[in-house]
């Protein structure tokens, strides 16, 4: 199979799918009203204050190659963090920094993938719902994707552990994401450690996606490099975090992939080959980031204030779950791309329909039914947002 065939059947990203939807409509507004962008997963909270004078005091090392695995100082910001989180003690040849998590969830399927498994073409499970890179990973490798509906009836995590072993037995990798985009489900320990223990007995590979571990309700969400090391399977899992979503700085394009020595030699070798490594600057902005945790706090009120006005505009919707972790609403409704149109044209509020975050399996979307919308404006604006939600998709039409 070609690299362009491989990626013949993977349907148009999100946005521009959205974009198509709403190019017939005009936003409807009352006078006075602006329209609400609620789609992308962009923080629009204050980022850190010492962002600037860090920046400033580096700029003459934009004149350096930087290393590309990341410098000391800031593998180890990341080590200590991963300690006072996670309790974890991880050396730096278990580091490797990335232009964000996106690069390294793409690039560990090119480094870790094998060619075949069990004699056959690998497989790589993905929950369904997802974030789309997961897909285009498993693509980019010649892998079978297998997509695991992760929806209300498995608490908005994927059964890994009730597919079929025959299938298992073909598993390369397996994508996790905690927690999850878009459903805001939360893996605990006891889920955690039943997938790390069942990718110890078929033999495949546990890529965690933890960008938004630091957005949370109740109690900080459980990482799975540290219960797969507490277990002494260290090694089956790869976790990458990033500073986008924790310290709100999604333009700096800075986080970080940490795991096994083996696993991250490989994704490092393929990095000096293939990758960009982060600008020195970048970099030492992003050691302060990971050592500071005021600015983190901070942000994680104003979230968490969020979650309580959805729960007060919305909590009584039939269907309506309250998200765990990260700041997206994964809400019913009876056709998603129907709700988005007429949340646009009756009240100027953008939302992505949950179909385009979703695969099709068996004819079945498992987001047909839902909207995702983005928590990341201001309190206020929020609660007027959701308000305006509410009083189209809900009181008006009955759900």
């Amino acid at each position: 199979m070609t690299f362009p065939e491989r990626f013949s059947n993977l349907p148009d990203y999100a946005f521009p799918r959205l974009r198509a939807l709403l190019a017939d409509l005009q936003p409807g507004l009352a006078p006075g009203e602006s329209p609400m962008i609620l789609t992308i997963g962009e923080p629009r909270h204050p980022m850190p204050d010492f962002v600037g004078p860090v920046l400033a005091d580096s700029l003459s090392e934009f004149a350096k190659y930087p290393p590309n695995e990341g410098a000391p100082e800031l593998l180890a910001a990341i080590g200590g963090w991963l300690d006072r989180r996670h309790g974890l003690t991880v050396t730096p040849d278990r580091l490797m920094v990335l232009n964000g998590t996106r690069e390294g969830l793409f690039n560990a399927a090119l480094a870790l993938c094998p060619e075949t498994k069990a004699g056959q073409r690998p497989a790589v499970l993905i929950p369904n719902p997802f974030y789309q890179v997961y897909a285009v990973a498993a693509a980019a490798v010649g892998a079978d994707p297998v997509f695991v509906p992760a929806t209300p009836d498995t608490a908005n995590l994927p059964d890994y552990a009730g597919l079929d072993p025959a299938l298992l037995d073909r598993v390369a990798l397996a994508y996790l994401c905690s927690p999850a985009n878009p459903q805001g489900a939360v893996a605990d320990r006891d889920w955690l450690a039943q997938v790390i223990r069942l990718a110890e007995r078929h033999d495949f590979l546990i890529l965690a996606d933890e960008c938004y571990s630091e957005i949370w309700r109740d109690a900080p969400p459980p990482g799975a490099l540290a219960v797969a090391t507490e277990l002494g399977l260290a090694d089956r899992v790869v976790m990458f975090n990033s500073l986008s979503k924790r310290s709100n700085l999604p333009g700096l394009r800075s986080g970080f992939a940490a795991g096994g020595p083996a696993q991250i030699a490989q994704m490092r070798r393929l990095r000096s080959y293939a990758g960009a490594p982060l600008p020195l600057p970048v970099q030492r902005v992003s050691a302060a980031a990971w050592g500071d945790e005021d600015h983190v706090a901070a942000s994680l009120a104003l979230y968490q204030e969020k979650y309580r006005i959805a729960d007060a505009v919305l909590g009584d919707i039939p269907g309506y779950r309250a998200p765990q972790g990260g700041f997206f609403l994964w809400l019913p409704v009876a056709d998603g791309e129907e709700a988005a149109r007429l949340l646009w044209s009756r009240a100027g509020i953008q939302v992505l329909p949950g179909a385009y975050l979703a695969r099709a399996v068996d004819g079945v979307n498992p987001g047909a039914g839902f909207i995702r919308v983005a928590l990341v404006a201001d309190a206020d604006q929020t609660r007027a947002a959701l308000t305006r939600l509410r009083a189209v998709l809900y009181d008006e039409t009955g759900g």
